[in-house]
């Protein structure tokens, strides 16, 4: 029997109702210790990247998730044991890597909390708690990270606030009013530290809101710039969102949210940001190829102006958003090195794109990593996709497709080694779903309501081949552009980042065993596996402290992968899918004995 996500979503809108957490009259701010030795965050030592450290979101600026640290080996890697655990004291979905500056650890958790901690030890300096409203409801209490710049740390809000915190004390100094929350643009991702400024974005596509990237002052919370996803009347691009259809003014509440934090290209001074969804969902509701919508696009630093693009797919239908912004790598093309773009993408395909100085992004290549239903052809010049009409939700139309809305890769990170070649991919096939839309010509859009556009009571979830597992790990090779191997988890999803070292270790997570495993980068081996309290959804990360390499973790299981587990659980026969999964976040360091 195929289940019905009406339940799930009924839990995801318990799950908004306490998404404020404790209420508070203004923020909490608890100091155990102020940190006295501080190392402030420039925008040099981003460019360089120490591995010591992991001061963004991925690790570097070009998204690689890579850790050039070699103490931990392919040799050694199974001596690995935790030498600290630290409870968050929350449930829900934690989602945040750990970010580390000269010994010193922060994580942002769901409710908005930030801690500070000793990254020897595990000891707590200080823990800021936001200070949420208290009828504050969002579909995802979750937080992807924090930004490190100078003596500060920045972390968004749910209520759509971007916070400096005093990074020794975590005392608040100003605060920025992104996006209102009111009206569904509340904030998930990892605010990104370019050059004096905090770039972040709002959530909200499914809520009506037109999707942005705004750029903040570092130092007085002030706005410097706004580039929306959606084109206004005169911007280019806004003749694809036409007038024809139940809604002309679509553009004005057209989704876009990107809400995963984006890559830079310091040298070229070029940002590529991930753009999300289309709202409404389907797609005849906003005729037109709707730029920037499922694309990756070009910006300059200074001014926020859009200067080159790349649409994944156009008019999308499935919601498979394309917010995951596309690592930077230099690739091999007709016999020469370029500079390339990779990226595995919501819609089930992998993508070779080249990167021009002036923001040009272009087509090289396209192959699915996962099975595709709706795509019947990638055109071989451009990567435009001929549709399979069979397989694309249309308005009061029965429709089923593969990947399902999750896609073939939702948020979680993949990671590219430079020593070997190889992208690794976490990846969901066999995950379909099927689907009755409609349009509600009652609900106001962009009024903090639900605006997806059709009738979620209907919405399935169903495995394509229910004998067959879903989640796996692909190494794909980026050059020969073939996969090099495949580790197929089984009757699990994986909503686990990847990380991968200079050791030659690929770590991932993310299943519902709750294991972190640790395989060989070349090989695919599973080297190491350890039981977590829960299972992580966070990026893993490494960093260095007196010589000795750690491995860190957030688990913490919640939002969409347990949604969905619980779903494909429900529906299972086989009795090998894990239902039930502990939740409840800790913060796991794993380092080698001092005599391994």
């Amino acid at each position: 029997m195929r289940p019905s996500i009406y339940r799930l979503l009924a839990c995801s809108a318990a799950v908004a109702a306490l998404a404020s957490g404790p209420a508070h009259a203004q923020d909490l701010n608890r100091v155990n210790k102020e940190i006295t030795d501080y190392s402030p965050v420039t925008q040099e030592r981003l460019n360089k990247a120490d591995p010591s450290d992991w001061l963004l979101p991925k690790g570097n600026y070009q998204g690689w998730m890579y850790s050039a640290l070699k103490q931990v080996t392919t040799e050694n890697v199974a001596q690995l044991k935790p030498v600290w655990v630290y409870s968050t004291g929350l449930d829900s979905g934690h989602q945040a890597p750990p970010m580390v500056n000269d010994g010193v650890m922060f994580v942002s958790t769901p409710y908005n909390h930030v801690l500070a901690l000793d990254a020897r030890t595990g000891n707590l300096y200080w823990r800021y708690e936001h200070d949420n409203p208290a009828d504050l409801g969002v579909m995802h209490n979750t937080s992807r990270g924090v930004a490190l710049w100078q003596d500060r740390v920045y972390a968004a809000g749910l209520d759509g606030t971007l916070n400096a915190l005093d990074a020794k004390t975590g005392k608040r100094l100003c605060q920025a009013r992104i996006g209102d929350w009111e009206i569904g643009a509340y904030i998930t991702t990892a605010p990104m530290p370019i050059e004096g400024k905090i770039l972040v974005g709002p959530s909200g596509g499914e809520y009506g809101v037109r999707g942005f990237l705004e750029a903040m002052d570092a130092d007085d919370c002030q706005q410097a710039w706004r580039t929306y996803s959606v084109p206004g009347p005169g911007e280019p691009g806004h003749e694809t969102w036409l007038p024809e259809g139940p809604r002309p003014d679509a553009w004005k509440y057209g989704g876009g949210s990107m809400w995963v934090p984006g890559n830079y290209d310091p040298e070229a001074r070029r940002l590529y940001w991930g753009v999300g969804n289309g709202s409404p969902w389907l797609g005849d509701q906003r005729p037109g190829d709707n730029l920037y919508v499922a694309s990756a696009i070009a910006m300059d630093p200074d001014s926020g102006k859009i200067v080159g693009h790349y649409q994944y797919h156009y008019n999308d239908s499935w919601d498979w958003a394309g917010m995951s912004a596309p690592l930077l790598i230099d690739i091999e093309q007709d016999g020469k090195t370029v500079p390339g773009l990779v990226t595995a993408q919501r819609n089930g395909y992998m993508y070779w794109l080249q990167r021009d100085g002036d923001g040009t992004i272009g087509y090289l290549e396209g192959k699915p990593f996962v099975y595709n239903d709706a795509f019947a052809s990638l055109d071989p010049e451009t990567g435009r996709p001929t549709y399979n009409e069979d397989h694309v939700p249309r308005t009061d139309k029965t429709t089923s497709y593969c990947p399902s809305l999750w896609g073939g890769k939702n948020y979680p990170y993949e990671a590219y080694n430079p020593e070997t070649g190889m992208v690794y991919v976490p990846a969901n096939d066999n995950v379909c779903n099927k689907w009755t839309g409609f349009l509600d010509e009652d609900t106001e859009p962009a009024s903090g309501q639900w605006w997806a556009g059709m009738d979620l009571a209907e919405l399935e979830v169903y495995l394509r081949d229910p004998s067959r597992g879903v989640g796996k790990l692909e190494a794909w090779n980026v050059n020969t552009r073939e996969v090099a191997w495949t580790h197929e988890f089984g009757k699990t999803m994986n909503w686990g980042s990847v990380l991968t070292t200079g050791g030659g270790i690929v770590f991932n997570a993310g299943t519902n065993d709750r294991k972190l495993r640790a395989f060989d980068a070349k090989t695919g081996d599973v080297l190491w596996e350890f039981p977590l309290n829960s299972t992580a959804i966070s990026p893993p990360v490494s960093y260095e402290v007196d010589g000795k390499q750690y491995i860190a973790i957030v688990a913490g299981y919640g939002v969409d992968a347990q949604w969905t587990n619980s779903v494909l659980g429900e529906a299972d026969t086989s009795g090998e899918w894990i239902k039930d999964v502990p939740v409840g976040g800790a913060i796991w360091v794993f380092a080698l004995p001092d005599d391994a």
